[in-house]
């Protein structure tokens, strides 16, 4: 097959998949409830019992109380990434929070909290 023709192949079978997951829904950030972190972080950590939830008021963002500590755990796509916070420095942004891990695979989150909850967030990581 000539290459031409395999690279035209190639790119309309990648747009097409890429379409029919954003119709179907797939595409779409994760919406957190407590019951939905409690069940990811128990996916992300399988060891740790969640004692608490606090989420953020737009449902992408949610802080975690454990026996083992304080967590934070957010949407990426349709999927979530979750955080242990014993080693994190905060920032505070123009709309929220920054989260700056000594992690080389996810070196820093930003997550968009009202003034309110940003204090309040602030507050329960500095507690700890």
């Amino acid at each position: 097959m000539p290459l031409d023709i395999l690279l035209i192949l190639v790119v309309v079978g990648i747009a097409s998949i890429a379409v029919m997951l954003h119709l179907s829904g797939r595409s779409k950030r994760a919406y957190l409830t407590p019951d939905s972190v409690r069940v990811a972080w128990v996916r992300h950590f399988p060891d740790d019992q969640v004692t608490g939830v606090i989420a953020a008021k737009d449902g992408h963002a949610a802080l975690v109380s454990t026996a083992a500590g304080m967590g934070l755990i957010w949407s990426f796509g349709a999927d979530t990434v979750a955080r242990h916070l014993s080693q994190v420095e905060l920032d505070d942004t123009a709309r929220g929070l920054c989260f700056k891990f000594h992690d080389f695979t996810a070196p820093s989150v930003r997550v968009a909290l009202a003034p309110e909850e940003r204090q309040l967030w602030r507050n329960t990581i500095q507690a700890t």
